[in-house]
């Protein structure tokens, strides 16, 4: 019976790398794979996931209003796909989540979803949250803080690499933009330290 599987964490863990070599693995089993990302990330350039360590695919995009269930359906009219990826799976709506897990029980294709669970004020984003609620496999990729500790958190900074606690919570950004911490360093960041 095939899954949905949301792999979850916060920036830099390496969520495109694990995605891009599990596809690898697919197609050079000679199996066919879909991959999908966000609209508005263009980090990479349109239609295109790419990791930091260097490796990089082209991939279909998806904006909000988008039918995956729809689309995939008319992909499996003409190729046999062993796995959908979707990557950036923090932008989905939560409509498209259950699409996705229609995918996987009514199609018969298994769904890997890789995305941030939280945002930089520490609040699930819709996609993640419908993710955590719907998955059928939870996997956390980890990443560390800089005192060593699990990073779980992520701040975002501006230009002048000062914290910046509020805005919309959706602001495509890399390195320049987010650093990952551990819950307590993220706390000491946002202006949350503890009692005296």
């Amino acid at each position: 019976m095939a899954k949905l599987y949301f792999n979850y964490s916060t920036m830099n863990a390496g969520k495109s790398t694990v995605l891009l070599q599990a596809s690898y693995n697919y197609r050079e089993r000679g199996m066919d794979t879909l991959l999908l990302t966000a609209d508005l990330d263009k980090r990479a350039g349109h239609g295109t996931i790419a990791s930091r360590i260097g490796i990089s695919s082209e991939s279909e995009t998806y904006l909000p209003a988008d039918d995956l269930f729809a689309r995939i359906t008319e992909h499996l009219k003409t190729r046999d796909l062993a796995c959908i990826f979707v990557d950036e799976a923090q932008f989905l709506t939560k409509e498209q989540v259950w699409q996705l897990a229609r995918v996987a029980d009514d199609l018969g294709v298994p769904v890997m979803a890789f995305g941030l669970r939280v945002d930089f004020q520490g609040e699930l984003f819709p996609g993640s949250a419908t993710l955590l609620a719907l998955a059928d496999s939870l996997r956390e990729i980890r990443t560390i803080c800089h005192c060593g500790r699990k990073a779980t958190m992520v701040i975002r900074q501006d230009e002048n690499g000062q914290t910046i606690t509020e805005g919309a919570q959706v602001q495509i950004g890399g390195n320049e933009t987010y650093v990952s911490l551990c819950r307590r360093h993220w706390r000491e960041e946002t202006g949350d330290s503890a009692p005296a």
